[in-house]
């Protein structure tokens, strides 16, 4: 995560977001040091903060359904893949029982990363209830996309796809690299931000459109929280989370 330094705190938190382009309502921000002005210039420290953007605030508008390719670890060119370039869900037979029809998903995923340009190893694990789909390409950037679209469109597919050809109710998660995990992480703190944002101004915050199984870590992350409530609105693949003060009577 990068670090900024100033100063104080103010000037390094400035720094740090002039540098990003972003606004304070769109990081993370951790202060490590606080700063020290010291005595006579002896014993002076900087202050340093750690600065990470976070999933942006979802307007009230419907989402473009358009997803922005970008890769962030190649020299490949930007692409966009729209709604009539994403690949559609093969008709293939359904009821299918759980070991084919992952296998099917398996193919499926093979075939897609095949037309984006981005060859992937397709490798399965299974996770509290959960069957990953670990894509493994020297792209993965392409397969990422920008802020993760990409492969939350690959996830929606899968999930259409499995609830289409499976006899029972499967969930699964597809993954690229470390992304999920990281990913997590950014949950639990964009949790956090959003809930303090909320209690402070008292007005809901709209997130923008995610996979239900991240809008589930954002649900448990503040079901604890009295001063909060969370729900989801829109349908899916464009379907959002709703934080919100608690109605108090």
């Amino acid at each position: 995560m990068p670090v900024y330094e100033g100063q104080n705190k103010e000037e390094a938190i400035e720094i740090g977001l002039q540098t990003l382009g972003i606004t304070s309502d769109q990081a993370v921000i951790d202060v490590i040091e606080e700063g020290k002005k010291g005595f006579l210039g002896m014993g002076k420290k900087n202050a340093r903060v750690s600065i990470e953007p976070i999933i942006a605030e979802k307007p009230i508008e419907k989402p473009s359904s358009k997803v922005q390719v970008e890769d962030s670890t190649s020299s490949d060119v930007e692409e966009e893949m729209t709604e009539t370039q994403t690949p559609e869900v093969p008709v293939i037979a359904e009821n299918l029982e759980d070991e084919e029809a992952l296998a099917q998903l398996g193919l499926y995923l093979t075939n897609i990363t095949n037309e984006m340009n981005a060859p992937a190893l397709v490798k399965t694990s299974r996770e509290e209830g959960v069957v990953v789909f670990q894509l493994e390409t020297q792209k993965k950037g392409l397969l990422i996309g920008k802020h993760g679209k990409n492969l939350n469109a690959l996830q929606y597919l899968a999930q259409v796809f499995i609830h289409r050809v499976a006899k029972n109710k499967l969930s699964v998660v597809v993954n690229v690299g470390n992304y999920r995990e990281k990913r997590k992480d950014i949950l639990q703190r964009l949790a956090k931000n959003t809930a303090e944002k909320v209690s402070r101004t008292g007005r809901p915050v709209f997130l923008e459109p995610m996979p239900a199984f991240e809008r589930k870590q954002i649900h448990s992350a503040l079901s604890n929280n009295n001063y909060v409530t969370t729900h989801s609105e829109g349908d899916e693949p464009y379907r959002y989370l709703v934080v919100e003060p608690t109605k108090r009577y």
